[in-house]
């Protein structure tokens, strides 16, 4: 860790997503309003409430303040984006140890379920699965994990197959070890760099899909703070009052910059040892 906050890379972007966590668990103190509470409709950035209240990144359609949006709109992101990366590396990683592991039949049944999976565009599938079960925080989970788990089952089994080939798990092998004590110490550690740089780059992919989600339509339902939905709603009168998107735009891509400035410096780290 010492090495890689000295790199300017992964310290820029642990600022950034470190900033955005302290935003979202302190959003009840930082939030200067309700952000369900209507004030002066499309009131320009710098702009005050009816009471004097100060709007400092304006107000949207139905003058509810950006800047409280924006602060509680990051906790759903932030927790959406965690659990379905971690369900979708929690389902592949363990699919993927075991068809790489134990081979077979087993491998290529897992391998044909990926692909077909991944033979379809990623965001038709969000959306079938949306659509399908209704838009809801727990759905989101599952569409996301449904479609980012395959990827991941790719990665982790063709690591798997490479490491299980080398003489220290034949050692293994050969004093006895049962297999799933096998993946856990000696496969899984030696796949770990590979997966945290992926993990990092998932994360902040999960992030722009679940603002893409919300976007659409498909995301959380209103009028609970969306990024995503919150572009939405201003798309309509973006030219005439272009706050009403930026504000949420650079919200999103501040947040899969920072995942992604951490990502290259881990896979930088990776590459130089």
């Amino acid at each position: 860790m010492t090495r890689l906050w000295k790199s300017p890379t992964v310290a820029i972007g642990v600022l950034i997503v470190g900033a955005w966590i302290v935003v979202a668990i302190l959003a009840p103190w930082l939030s200067p309003q309700d952000p369900l509470k209507s004030l002066t409709p499309l009131a320009l950035p710098g702009g005050t409430g009816p009471q004097g209240q100060p709007l400092w990144l304006g107000a949207d359609l139905l003058g509810r303040d950006i800047l409280s949006r924006l602060i509680w709109g990051a906790r759903p992101v932030l927790l959406l984006a965690t659990l379905a990366t971690g369900c979708a590396y929690l389902l592949g990683v363990t699919t993927g140890l075991i068809a790489g592991y134990v081979g077979g039949w087993t491998d290529e049944i897992l391998s044909f379920v990926a692909n077909v999976v991944l033979s379809f565009p990623v965001l038709v599938l969000y959306i079938v699965v949306i659509v399908s079960f209704g838009a809801s925080p727990v759905n989101v989970v599952l569409a996301v994990t449904f479609g980012s788990a395959p990827a991941v089952f790719r990665i982790v089994r063709a690591v798997t197959v490479d490491i299980a080939a080398r003489d220290y798990v034949a050692a293994s092998r050969a004093q006895g070890e049962p297999a799933w004590r096998i993946l856990v110490q000696d496969v899984l550690p030696n796949a770990a760099p590979a997966l945290t740089v992926d993990f990092c780059l998932r994360l902040a992919y999960s992030a722009i899909t679940i603002g893409a989600l919300g976007f659409l339509g498909l995301g959380l339902p209103p009028p609970a703070p969306d990024w995503g939905g919150m572009v939405s709603e201003g798309r309509a009168l973006a030219f005439a009052f272009p706050h009403l998107v930026l504000f949420p735009c650079l919200a999103i891509a501040s947040l899969a910059l920072g995942l992604s400035l951490i990502a290259d410096g881990l896979q930088a780290d990776r590459d130089s040892r």
